[in-house]
């Protein structure tokens, strides 16, 4: 048995109107919180996926990841280069997979995403790996849209997914 418990560092980026959550652990960002949400959910997004791992506040260490998101939020950079490290089902892991294959300021539909992961008629269970996807903006699930256009469930919120959008349309 591994008794070794991994820490999961934290920080908050604040920059203009955006006040996000960062965590990552040794081998990349894990979690990105929603626009301005409490520290209680990523707390209770550690109690739940990391529950035997300290979350620890860590500016230097995830420095990197604020610098980066920071870039992304004001037009600097539309690609990120650090690593992400998020632990899901395959199935969920295949959803994410094709969510990053999305281009910066592009849309997909879910059923898009169904038939790229060659599950077409799995368009519900796509919805639902999106809404587990614990690091929004870098697994941009905010480029996937309704089939009539329109803006569908976000962990981050209808408003940080409009503003994510936006953002990118510039």
């Amino acid at each position: 048995m591994n008794n070794t418990q991994h820490p999961v560092y934290w920080d908050l980026l604040e920059y203009k109107n955006w006040r996000l959550y960062l965590a990552a652990e040794e081998s990349g960002l894990c979690f990105v919180g929603s626009l301005n949400g409490a520290f209680e959910e990523l707390s209770a997004w550690a109690a739940a996926r990391r529950p035997n791992e300290p979350l620890l506040q860590d500016r230097e260490r995830l420095r990197p990841y604020v610098q980066e998101v920071t870039q992304y939020l004001s037009g600097e950079t539309t690609v990120w280069d650090l690593p992400v490290a998020y632990r899901g089902t395959p199935f969920q892991q295949a959803v994410w997979e094709a969510l990053r294959e999305i281009p910066y300021g592009v849309t997909r539909t879910y059923s898009e995403i169904a038939q790229q992961i060659g599950r077409p008629a799995a368009v519900r269970a796509v919805g639902a790996a999106i809404g587990a996807n614990p690091v929004m903006l870098y697994i941009p699930c905010h480029r996937v849209i309704g089939k009539d256009g329109a803006l569908t469930g976000f962990r981050g919120g209808l408003e940080m997914k409009s503003l994510l959008l936006e953002l990118e349309r510039r």
